[in-house]
């Protein structure tokens, strides 16, 4: 059984409801949804602003190839297409952490696989992930060099510039039926 951690994100077409269509893919394996922030892009690429959010899953079935593989299924359900590295797409699926249950624990999980890297080697460096992760997992650890560091730790890390520029939004991806403007939360 694996806990994985998801960053989602879109910048084209109907954004929010690419980021739903994620919750709703998952469906049953979703423990918690974090808020959707609206973030600037990040890696240099000039493109429209981003949604975001954090998705926490969990399935006895499931491995961490298996989130990836789903997720990009539900990407390629978003008619995603990947030409240009750090470019504009309408919707990105990427395994952030993903973790093992074992003896009543969450033991994390690495991967140097270039299909799968784990954690992601990226997400310490984003303000746009760690900042909905806290939200959800205010105690989420992230190894780093070989290191547990708390995500806040790793957050504060950050330059305030790009910590600002993660807006919270009044969207959710977990509404009740007609309503876009709820919290996020567990589920």
């Amino acid at each position: 059984m694996t806990r994985a951690v998801l960053s989602i994100g879109a910048n084209l077409g109907d954004r929010l409801g690419h980021l739903r269509s994620v919750v709703d893919g998952f469906g049953h394996r979703v423990r918690a949804v974090s808020s959707v922030y609206s973030t600037p892009p990040w890696g240099g690429v000039p493109q429209d602003d981003y949604l975001n959010a954090i998705v926490v899953v969990d399935d006895p079935a499931f491995g961490c190839h298996d989130w990836l593989r789903e997720g990009q299924r539900l990407e390629r359900a978003a008619d995603r297409v990947r030409e240009v590295r750090w470019g504009a797409r309408t919707l990105d699926v990427d395994v952030v952490w993903c973790a093992e249950h074992e003896n009543g624990e969450l033991r994390a999980l690495r991967s140097a696989d270039p299909e799968l890297t784990l954690p992601h080697p990226q997400a310490h460096r984003r303000a746009f992930v760690l900042i909905p992760w806290l939200e959800v997992e205010p105690d989420a650890v992230l190894e780093v060099d070989g290191a547990a560091r708390t995500a806040r730790e790793l957050l504060d890390a950050i330059d305030a510039t790009e910590r600002a520029g993660v807006r919270p939004t009044e969207l959710s991806l977990t509404a009740a039926q007609g309503d876009s403007t709820s919290a996020g939360g567990a589920v």
